[in-house]
């Protein structure tokens, strides 16, 4: 437990009070990453801090709970105070949950920090980065939904101008707001979906960054709101169209002198990766069917790891048990610049603190016990035949989160990572969620049989 001091507190409420805040959102997330939270009036700041708002995990989807235990409490920290750009008198507080006067196994958050303390323990940091890809829409009432721009869709909408610029009303807000709160964007584009788009920011610790990847998606909703739209994290909405990725881009630093070790001057394999990032991989890609159940965590995730599906052609979407240099066809990639490893099955769908801790104790693992993921694939993986595919000895990701989710539970460092809480919530929900989807009656099933025969 980190004492906050009177000092802290003192300081924070001058800064609060300084930025015209009232109101403060001490919020945690549910299983699926999403805020949740108690309003608090600024002046019970010293309350907040100490845990004085309770809520009833029974309520909510993932906090495994009884209606009969004990509530929960939000500890926020204080260090993630953010005051919300679309309303400034509101500041939003990153929290743990506690329980009986102890952090709450089953919280995701805490579930994180349990695998940040082990790198620790390694004399590691974690470095993480998440490319945030979503689509921003708006309802419509003949068809459901349709984009913000009114202009004729295209084949191959990617990195176009027009489509760019019909958004940039709330996109250029989005992104005026990340970087007045010191996020760093350097890069934002049109995607190849309709509507879709990605923002670029830089990347931090992990617990930060999943801190921020949480707030970022409810920024991005209440902005795009303002400006008559919505924005979804639904992987993939379209279903000729390519999908929403988060791609995780991680490293390993010295806690010590925060120097990046994964960077290799001279790599024989020729990726720019040193030693400890092919460990790293290697322990990846030993849990990776596990994994994908965790950060493609919906029935709707498995429908954008498809080869093909998408009008310009190829999904690039991640679909192999296998890593390589910048070849985009590969699940785990090593970007051109080298010093870090791209988990590119990961989803905007994600809870990213549960994402990030079972992907980091994998590839922990693998530094651990010194794994080698083998030689780089160089070439097209998606133009390979099965029999190429099965003489390398790459197989291919779960296609259904069913079977994800039998990888899960079959994993034993799924329950380490969650906890027993977590692993059997997850499994539960998602099991039903599963169930559910299998049981449901589609528009394609009735179109293709109720007169077929």
């Amino acid at each position: 437990m980190t004492t906050v001091t009177d000092s802290a507190i003192a300081t924070l409420m001058k800064k609060l009070e300084s930025a015209g805040v009232k109101f403060m959102l001490p919020s945690y997330v549910d299983m699926h990453g999403v805020s949740k939270t108690k309003v608090v009036p600024l002046a019970h700041l010293q309350d907040m801090v100490d845990g004085s708002e309770l809520c009833t995990g029974a309520a909510l989807d993932g906090v495994p709970q009884d209606v009969s235990d004990e509530e929960v409490s939000s500890h926020p920290d204080i260090r993630s105070a953010t005051v919300l750009p679309w309303a400034n008198d509101v500041a939003w507080f990153a929290s743990d949950l506690w329980c009986g006067g102890q952090p709450f196994e089953p919280c995701s958050r805490n579930i994180l920090q349990r695998q940040l303390a082990k790198a620790d323990e390694m004399g590691y940091g974690v470095n993480l980065g998440i490319e945030a890809e979503f689509f921003v829409l708006k309802d419509d009432e003949k068809i459901g939904f349709k984009p913000l721009s009114d202009r004729q869709n295209l084949a191959k909408p990617a990195y176009d101008v027009s489509r760019c610029m019909d958004n940039s009303g709330w996109l250029f807000e989005l992104v005026n707001a990340m970087n007045d709160l010191g996020w760093d964007v350097y890069s934002l584009d049109h995607e190849d979906g309709i509507g879709q788009f990605e923002i670029d920011f830089r990347h931090a610790d992990a617990l930060t960054m999943a801190d921020r990847f949480t707030f970022f998606r409810l920024m991005a909703h209440e902005i795009a709101r303002k400006h008559g739209g919505f924005a979804t994290f639904m992987p993939k909405p379209y279903a000729d169209r390519a999908g929403s990725g988060a791609h995780f881009n991680m490293s390993l630093s010295d806690k010590a002198t925060g120097k990046n070790l994964f960077v290799a001057k001279d790599d024989p394999r020729g990726c720019k990766l040193g030693e400890l990032g092919y460990h790293y991989i290697a322990g990846i890609l030993k849990h990776l069917p596990a994994i994908s159940a965790v950060v493609a965590p919906t029935v709707n995730s498995y429908k954008r790891l498809v080869l093909k599906g998408s009008m310009s052609g190829f999904t690039w979407a991640p679909v192999f048990l296998c890593y390589g240099n910048n070849n985009r066809t590969n699940t785990v990639r090593v970007p051109k610049s080298g010093g870090r490893v791209e988990l590119r099955v990961a989803d905007s769908a994600c809870n990213p603190y549960l994402g990030a801790a079972l992907t980091i104790a994998a590839g922990l693992e693998g530094v651990r016990d010194r794994l080698d993921p083998g030689e780089p694939h160089k070439d097209n993986m998606y133009l390979k035949t099965p029999e190429e595919l099965a003489a390398l000895g790459v197989s291919q990701l779960p296609g259904s989160l069913s079977e994800a989710l039998d990888a899960f539970e079959a994993n034993p460092l799924c329950k380490q990572v969650f906890g027993d809480a977590m692993f059997k919530s997850w499994l539960e929900f998602k099991r039903e969620e599963w169930h559910s989807y299998t049981n449901h009656i589609s528009e394609w099933e009735v179109k293709r049989y109720l007169k077929f025969f």
